[in-house]
């Protein structure tokens, strides 16, 4: 049965908060995560999310494209040629579909860009880095019996917001489908706890929302400018101590229904959600639209 490309946009909103970790480290800052320092807030580049939901397909035996083979870095050929000769990339290569790549074919070179897009994402609310000092058990070298002295930097707690946006007519370059946006949202629901590193444990999608509208042209704009943190303790250290405001964003989806066809959305339990001054559950806020939980 062939498989159904998609045929509408939809628009993102998803926030993960992080705990005493590092969200994204920034090379050129000795991995420090990277900050906007004027705003005091933290920041996440769409490559690293990007990672995540390629890893995640990697993990689950799901053909990638921008991957390493056995821990290196290798030409896009070798990649090509590990998964079998004379391939169709676009129906090989999930990642492909999603987020696009430029491919060299022999002597040709095809670009594709991407249906799925993310802009950075920045923290919302101002956030504190905690630097200490680590020294390994092993000697720096034959001189030096004391293990070698390093530096590890960490957010205090930092709570994350992306928008992001599925093109349907992009869709139709990449043959993205139904099917893959379904592997997305899972993706957005559960990559980050399962790609947990030493720097990255800590870190939990708490709420996650894809509107997708009725037709394929349809954008409202970025969902992230409607939503705010509140904190119900000076610097906050853990869920416990924010709430979502998601007031503003559903009254601009609710004047806007009738260009909305569905909303998918998964919120951790843990996210207190509040709504006109009120905490109220998801489906208290947007209970008219037809919802899907992923």
């Amino acid at each position: 049965m062939e498989k159904k490309i998609i045929d509408k946009t939809s628009e993102i909103l998803f926030t993960y908060d992080a705990k005493l970790c590092n969200p994204n480290g920034d090379p050129d800052e000795e991995n420090r995560p990277r900050m906007d320092w004027e705003k005091e807030i933290n920041l996440v580049s769409d490559v690293r999310l990007k990672r995540y939901i390629r890893d995640y397909a990697d993990d689950q035996g799901i053909p990638i494209y921008v991957r390493k083979i056995e821990g290196k870095s290798v030409k896009p050929e070798e990649v090509i040629k590990s998964v079998g000769e004379d391939i169709d990339e676009l129906e090989t290569f999930i990642d492909i579909r999603l987020f696009g790549a430029t491919i060299p074919i022999k002597k040709e070179t095809r670009t594709y860009i991407g249906p799925v897009q993310f802009n950075w994402g920045y923290s919302l609310n101002k956030v504190e880095l905690l630097e200490a000092s680590i020294t390994s058990h092993f000697a720096s070298d034959e001189k030096k019996q004391q293990g070698a002295i390093g530096k590890d930097y960490r957010v205090k707690y930092s709570f994350i917001a992306f928008s992001g946006i599925v093109s349907a007519r992009r869709a139709k370059e990449t043959r993205l489908t139904e099917d893959d946006l379904k592997f997305l949202d899972r993706a957005m629901k559960e990559a980050i706890p399962l790609q947990a590193t030493r720097s990255k444990i800590g870190q939990y999608p708490r709420l996650y929302m894809r509107v997708e509208y009725v037709d394929d042209k349809t954008l409202l704009g970025e969902l992230r400018d409607y939503v705010k943190l509140i904190e119900v303790v000076e610097k906050p250290r853990k869920i416990e101590d924010v709430q979502l405001d998601i007031t503003d964003l559903a009254e601009f989806l609710h004047k806007n229904k009738n260009v909305i066809s569905k909303i998918y959305y998964f919120k951790h339990p843990e996210l207190c959600l509040v709504c006109g001054g009120n905490v109220v559950d998801f489906k208290d806020a947007f209970g008219t639209f037809e919802l899907e939980e992923v």
